[in-house]
């Protein structure tokens, strides 16, 4: 029995290396493109009328989602050195809501923390930088970047399944 499931497991590692999504087990950068790309992907598969869907009054819209992420990004990165864009106001999260717009915005953040991240040396991680109250690293930012990043995405994927968008990974 014991040599059955040693061999089940050695098995199983190539086939499931050999199917894992890309960026997957890469480390920061490689997890960071993969929902990098799995939320324009799922931004990209949505139709525009869906945009302003919300599950229900005084939640945010599916625009508002992806405009909150775009936002959190620059706000969080922001922490860590880049300046936040000056175009971001107080109301930009409920006042861009067309969907290649919203894209664009998803975009640019997107590819802010990416740029950030790789220019970033190991030194500049270790940095201590003060956020809501305490002392966090730089590092830790990027980790709160990614989280989030992911947080929302479920929540974006529960919005597109209840309007009836599969997303575009999960098709077979």
């Amino acid at each position: 029995m014991k040599a059955l499931l040693l061999l089940l497991v050695l098995c199983a590692k190539p086939v499931l290396a050999q199917h894992a999504p890309e960026g997957i087990w890469e480390g920061y950068d490689g997890e960071w493109k993969h929902v990098t790309s799995q939320l324009i992907a799922l931004a990209e598969a949505t139709p525009e009328d869906k945009f302003a869907w919300r599950p229900a009054k005084g939640v945010r819209s599916t625009s508002e989602v992806y405009m909150h992420i775009a936002i959190a990004n620059f706000y969080l990165l922001g922490i860590t050195g880049p300046k936040m864009p000056a175009d971001i106001k107080e109301d930009t999260e409920k006042t861009v809501t067309a969907k290649a717009d919203v894209i664009t915005w998803l975009k640019r953040s997107l590819d802010a923390v990416k740029e950030a991240h790789l220019a970033a040396k190991p030194k500049d991680l270790e940095r201590k930088v003060h956020v809501a109250d305490r002392d966090a690293t730089v590092d830790g930012m990027y980790l709160r970047i990614i989280v989030h990043a992911n947080e929302h995405m479920g929540q974006l994927i529960a919005y597109a399944r209840m309007t009836g968008v599969a997303p575009p990974w999960s098709k077979g």
